[in-house]
Formats: structure tokens, C-alpha cells, sequence
């Protein structure tokens, strides 16, 4: 892994109970070049071993409680984001947040006849709701961090969106056609539009905006039949974040650093 991680004093990652968001932290702990504060959060953190003797063995590791699975009706989810933030703060302190990485993600698979309104709100809530809100929250870390550097990437201050390419516009057409999940699909389009949104009004702060595909990936979520392992994804992942720079501000990439259409 490049040293440029080590210049990234700070990462937040989203969802880290298991698949993509836990080995995000797995790689990340166990590089010599890391981030001297690595902060995972997840909805249940008691829930995942991993998650915990990740924090109880390497030093600088933080677990907070983040819930996202209902923003907009839940007032319990609001206070997590808001207390989360508040949680984050007294970590980094003065240094603010380098970078965050909305990592949190469902998957309700659903066609044009099994679709309903509740898996559709449920998917953009906790896919395209969610990650703006968390940006929303974390902002001032990243703006202090922001301010204590020149350029654009993750040594500076980046807010790293995990969409896919089943998102793209482009993508619905061909090939792409042929996966059917309405509520998934439609959640990470808005994903992008969030992305390229924040890319327009965080441009000034220096602050790096842009949507990261994984792959196709077996987890709980890809299945078995996908592409890649996660530590195959996961290790094209950081490679792909160690170099990003002004020039990729805005972007839609996917782990191999390929730009992928909208």
C-alpha cells in the first residue's frame, strides 16, 4: 500500500460490521503506512467480533455507534448522527477529519412486480439519505482539516461515496439491463447526484468529492457467484484512494481507477 495513506492522519468508514467496511479497517490497521486514527462505525458494534478485536489489538483504532437506517422518521437516528459527530470530534480534536468514507449500504432486490413504496423508502433512506446527512454532520471536521493543507485527496480532506456501477444512467441499458432490483438501483443513481452535488459546493474548501464502484463483490450483499473477494476489492479500493488527486474530484471510478459513465 502507498505511504500516501500515512498522510492521511484520519478516516471515518461507515458500516463496519462486516463485508467491505470491515476490511477496509482489516487492511488499513494492518499496513505499516497508516492513518494514525482510524474510526469505524457500524449500528451494532457489540455485534461484530471482528470489529471489536480490531479496536482491542491495534492502537488507534475507535468504534462508535452510528445508526442510519431511518433518518428522515426517526428521531433515535438523528441523535446517532449528532452524537456520532460529537463522539468523532473529541477523537481527532484540532486535526479535524481527513477523510470519510460512506460505506453503509442495503440491498432490497426487487422487480417492477415485486417492488413496494416501503422497500423503496427504506433502500434511499439508509443508501442516498443517509450519506448526505453523515457529509452534513462531519462537515466542519472536514473543512478543519481542510484548512490545514493545499491540494485535493485523501492527505487533505475527501468524502469517499461506495456506489455502483448499477447506478449508472448509462449502465441500464445492454448488459446492465438484465439485473432487476428497482429500489437498490435507483438509491445509488441518487448517490452520484449526491456526489456530484457536493463535489460543486465543497470545490472551495478543498474538500474532494466522488463515487467509488467496488465490484461485484462476495459479500452478504453480491453473493457468492461475484467477481471479486472482498480483499480483492477492498485492495484495489485503497489503492485507488492513496492516488486520487484535484483531477479526480467529482468523479465515478471504479477499484481499478477506471472512470465509469453516469
Amino acid at each position: 500500500m502507498s505511504a500516501s495513506v500515512r498522510k492521511c492522519g484520519s478516516v471515518l468508514i461507515t458500516g463496519c460490521s462486516k463485508g467491505i467496511g470491515l476490511q477496509l479497517v482489516k487492511e488499513l490497521t494492518k499496513s505499516i503506512n497508516r492513518p494514525a486514527t482510524i474510526i469505524a462505525t457500524a449500528r451494532n458494534p457489540t455485534g461484530s467480533k471482528d470489529l471489536q478485536e480490531l479496536s482491542n489489538t491495534y492502537p488507534g483504532v475507535h468504534i462508535v455507534t452510528l445508526e442510519l437506517a431511518v433518518i428522515f422518521t426517526d428521531t433515535d437516528s438523528q441523535q446517532s448522527i449528532s452524537s456520532a459527530s460529537e463522539e468523532v470530534r473529541s477523537i481527532v480534536g484540532s486535526k479535524g477529519l481527513n477523510c470519510l468514507i460512506n460505506n453503509a449500504a442495503i440491498h432490497i432486490s426487487a422487480n417492477i412486480h415485486t417492488v413496494t413504496p416501503e422497500s423503496m423508502m427504506k433502500t434511499f433512506q439508509t443508501n442516498s439519505v443517509a450519506p448526505l446527512f453523515v457529509t452534513k454532520a462531519f462537515l466542519p471536521l472536514l473543512q478543519t482539516a481542510a484548512g490545514q493543507s493545499t491540494g485535493m485527496g485523501v492527505h487533505r480532506a475527501a468524502v469517499i461515496n461506495i456506489s455502483s456501477i448499477l447506478g449508472s444512467m448509462t449502465y441500464t441499458c445492454g448488459e446492465g439491463a438484465s439485473f432487476k432490483s428497482y429500489a437498490y438501483r435507483i438509491s445509488k443513481a441518487a448517490l452520484n447526484m449526491v456526489t456530484r452535488c457536493l463535489a460543486a459546493d465543497l470545490e472551495s474548501d478543498g474538500i474532494l468529492c466522488m463515487s467509488l464502484h467496488p465490484g461485484w463483490v462476495k459479500t452478504d450483499m453480491g453473493g457468492p457467484l461475484a467477481d471479486l473477494t472482498v480483499e480483492e476489492s477492498v485492495s484495489g479500493l485503497l489503492s485507488v484512494l492513496v492516488n486520487l488527486t484535484d483531477n479526480d474530484h467529482g468523479s465515478f471510478k471504479d477499484h481499478r481507477g477506471n472512470d465509469l459513465p453516469w
